[in-house]
């Protein structure tokens, strides 16, 4: 399901959760938010860029800075640590 983010329309009688955003999974085939589930504040659907995946360099740099380890393949069977 795909995650559509939601903002109040007028920030100043919003809740704290709709004057900041807020993230709804939703089905393709349901109806758009228009209120606010916490406040009942009226909200619109804010555009967003999809998610686009990470980088071979992040991940390595992501990895490394959880403390794994990153392998290189060399040859059939043979991996080496990527730093």
């Amino acid at each position: 399901m795909p995650l559509y983010v939601y903002e109040a329309k007028n920030p100043e009688s919003g809740c704290e959760k709709c004057r900041a955003g807020f993230e709804i999974a939703q089905s393709l085939s349901e109806e758009h938010l228009t209120r606010c589930p916490y406040c009942h504040t009226e909200v619109f659907r804010v555009m967003c860029p999809p998610g686009l995946t990470h980088s071979k360099t992040d991940l390595h740099y992501r990895a490394k800075r959880a403390g794994f380890h990153t392998l290189k393949r060399v040859a059939k069977g043979e991996y080496e640590k990527m730093y």
